[in-house]
């Protein structure tokens, strides 16, 4: 087992410890991956501004009733 990532498993993992799904093993070798790579940090902290982004805003979704209907209907206008 290597400390050493590429930069496409430094990814997948910064994406699963955005939602606390990375072990810590994988936490430590993200860590130690950012440290050296540029391009990475740039990913990682996008990834986390994009996250607090999301958790401030009060977008509110469309009732899965609605969405049931609206889809009904355009089935109905597509037959016609």
């Amino acid at each position: 087992m290597s400390i050493f990532l590429k930069c496409e498993e430094a990814n997948i993992i910064c994406d699963k410890n955005q939602y606390k799904e990375a072990s810590f093993w994988d936490s430590v070798k993200l860590n130690i991956h950012l440290i050296y790579c540029k391009f990475c940090r740039q990913y990682s902290a996008r990834n986390n501004r994009l996250t607090k982004l999301f958790k401030k805003s009060t977008i509110k979704t469309m009732p899965s009733d609605y969405k049931t209907a609206m889809k009904e209907r355009l089935r109905q206008e597509m037959t016609k």
